[in-house]
């Protein structure tokens, strides 16, 4: 039995080409990162609990051959009694090496798990901004990024748009 398993192996490699599918993370950056703090100075000295909101948006596109970019763009304001605390904007890319990936499986991967894998480095970003803000560091909550496309995925009835998006908003 364990004959027949080696030369099924064997077999994907015996004309030489590499078939098997391949993913690499070739590079990740800031592409574009935006801080205001409007009401500085006297935003400080207003007490009160901050209204949070945070949108995101997840773009894909192909640049070259195998290599896709994978821009995961972030949105948040905090507001207290009316007035905005910060506003901070980030879209944070990650290149990706993707070979013999099936079509199906593409869109899946740069949707859902691509930002996931760039979502940490991402957080950072924002939290060191925030912070350097003078404000406390913004900590996002972890994103199920592949149950977010599983929701568009189904609202679009199996037609997908190549963008992802959505809002978490804290009151």
């Amino acid at each position: 039995m364990d004959d027949q398993n080696d030369a099924g192996l064997d077999e994907s490699f015996a004309n030489g080409a590499d078939t098997q599918p391949q993913v690499g993370v070739l590079s990740q950056y800031v592409k574009d990162l935006s801080f205001e703090n409007p009401n500085a100075p006297g935003i400080y000295q207003v007490q009160g609990q901050p209204k949070l909101d945070v949108q995101f948006n997840i773009g894909a596109t192909t640049v070259g051959e195998d290599v896709h970019e994978v821009v995961l763009k972030i949105e948040a304001r905090a507001d207290v009694e009316g007035q905005a605390l910060y506003l901070i904007e980030l879209s944070y890319a990650g290149l990706f090496g993707l070979r013999n990936i099936p079509d199906e499986h593409l869109q899946p991967f740069l949707l859902a798990e691509a930002p996931r894998i760039i979502f940490p480095f991402a957080r950072r970003v924002l939290a060191d901004a925030v912070r350097d803000g003078g404000f406390p560091p913004l900590m996002l909550e972890p994103i199920d990024f592949g149950a977010l496309y599983m929701q568009q995925a189904a609202a679009a009835a199996g037609e997908l748009s190549g963008n992802a998006a959505g809002t978490i908003g804290h009151a």
